[in-house]
Formats: C-alpha cells, sequence, structure tokens
C-alpha cells in the first residue's frame, strides 16, 4: 500500500503540482488568481489582503485532490484587524503516513494609509517520510498590494525568497515563486481577477478568473490556468456571519479536485 502513496505522489510531483498549497475555495475557484484580492485566505496566497479585512474571520478548509483521500489537505486560516495593522495565521496538513507535510505560518500586515497594504509572514515546515525520518525547515513570504485606482488593486507576492530547503536526508523542496497580479471591480456584482505566477525551475503560469453576485449573499465564479491548462468553478453563501465555499479544479490528466472551506466573521 506504501508502493502505492509513493506512485501517486510521484506523479503528481512529475505534473509540477504543489499539492501542499491551498489557497482556499474562493481564490481556487477564481482560477488561483488572488494575489490583488482581499480575503481570510490571503493569509496563505499573499498576506497583505488580510489588511483590508473589517473584522476578525476564521476558515477551515478540506480537499480531495483528484478524488484520492490519501492526497487529501486539511486546512485552516484566521485573521484578525488591529487598527492599522493585521495578524494572520494559517495551518495546513497534506499527505498520508508514509508521507506528510505539515505547514504552519504567522504573518503581520499594514495598511499603509488607504491604497498601499504589505506584510511579511514566516513559515515553519514539517517533512515526514518513512524509512528518511522527519525534516524540519523556516521559509518566509513577502507581500504587497496597491489600489492604482478606485477600482483596479494590484498585488505581487514572493514565497521563500532564500530558497530554504529541507534537510539532506531529503530531496524535497520549500517552492519558491513571485506573483503579480490585478484585480478589477467592474460592478458591484463582478469582479475580474488575473495573474502570473513563476516557480522557480517551472515556466510561469498565467491565471484568470471572475466572481459574480447572483444576489448579495451568493456568489458564482469560475476560472483557468494555461500551465497545465486547468478549469476551475464554485460558489460561495455569505448568511449573516458564516461563509460557506465551494471549489472544484479539473487537471488534464489526474481529473477533479473538489474543496470545501466553512468560516465565521466575529
Amino acid at each position: 500500500m506504501k508502493r502505492f502513496y509513493f506512485l501517486i505522489i510521484f506523479i503528481v510531483s512529475n505534473f509540477q503540482l504543489q499539492a501542499q498549497i491551498n489557497y482556499g475555495p474562493r481564490i481556487t475557484a477564481m482560477g488561483g488568481a488572488g494575489v490583488a484580492l482581499q480575503d481570510v485566505w490571503s493569509a496563505q496566497k499573499n498576506q497583505a489582503g488580510i489588511a483590508g479585512l473589517k473584522n476578525p474571520i476564521i476558515s477551515a478548509g478540506y480537499e480531495n485532490r483528484f478524488g484520492v483521500k490519501e492526497l487529501s489537505t486539511q486546512s485552516a486560516v484566521f485573521a484578525i484587524p488591529i487598527k492599522n495593522y493585521a495578524l494572520g495565521a494559517s495551518f495546513q496538513s497534506y499527505g498520508v503516513d508514509a508521507y506528510n507535510e505539515v505547514k504552519t505560518g504567522l504573518s503581520l500586515a499594514k495598511s499603509f494609509g488607504p491604497k498601499l497594504l504589505a506584510a511579511i509572514n514566516l513559515n515553519y515546515h514539517q517533512l515526514k517520510i518513512d524509512n528518511y525520518g522527519n525534516s524540519q525547515s523556516f521559509s518566509v513570504e513577502v507581500g504587497l498590494q496597491y489600489q492604482a485606482f478606485e477600482k483596479l488593486w494590484l498585488g505581487t507576492h514572493i514565497a521563500n525568497p532564500n530558497q530554504s530547503k529541507y534537510g539532506e536526508q531529503t530531496e524535497q523542496i520549500i517552492p519558491a515563486h513571485i506573483q503579480f497580479g490585478a484585480s478589477y471591480l467592474f460592478s458591484d456584482q463582478l469582479t475580474i481577477s488575473s495573474e502570473v505566477e513563476k516557480v522557480l525551475d517551472n515556466q510561469a503560469d498565467f491565471k484568470v478568473g471572475l466572481e459574480y453576485k447572483v444576489v448579495k449573499f451568493v456568489a458564482l465564479r469560475g476560472g483557468i490556468s494555461v500551465n497545465p491548462f486547468k478549469q476551475f468553478a464554485g460558489f460561495g453563501i455569505n448568511y449573516e456571519k458564516l461563509n460557506l465555499d465551494f471549489a472544484i479544479a479539473s487537471h488534464p490528466v489526474l481529473g477533479y479536485s473538489p474543496q470545501i472551506a466553512i468560516g465565521y466573521e466575529f
């Protein structure tokens, strides 16, 4: 059975999928193009975004990657604004007993006036592989968001710029990337977001997505990414203080990955 698990992980890694990164159903449903959005899941995507939140929010999510429960990811995020600052925390666990990755992050974001948001994030990584033991490492992330016009936000995010790695006993790396994107609020109902992401040693990926509010508390979402070509869809329901978000991603070879998250705004 363990050989079966490692075979799956081998296939996933060869398709250049970073299964340990979960940006939450809202951003995922929009093609992953969330570097210029403000959301509690910005604690995973671009921590500068949590500085744009008005109230404390907590959310927990589950992703069943490719319909294989052994490749599932459990995640939780929390953000609390304090005057011109915001504190964020994130946690996620991916894999099985034979192979497991855990990532815990703490972030500090600040609003420099109404148009500029900035953040820094520190991650603690844990990796467990049978017959290889355990490895730990740290990485940092920095992010910016800027309101260029009334309805246009720009965002950029850099993860692991110092290229931290796990111990020498494993060949696993901690991905390093740079992202740049924009989001535009066409109306109170329609938001369009786009992003370019470059992961070190991989080709650049372009993503675009949209969110349309059918009614005040129901939103429909969709998006695509081009490398590889993937399609995304989902919805969100915000009823009073409760948030329910769902997304599904379609990979051209490996199939579908549904995910769900439930949040509460204090």
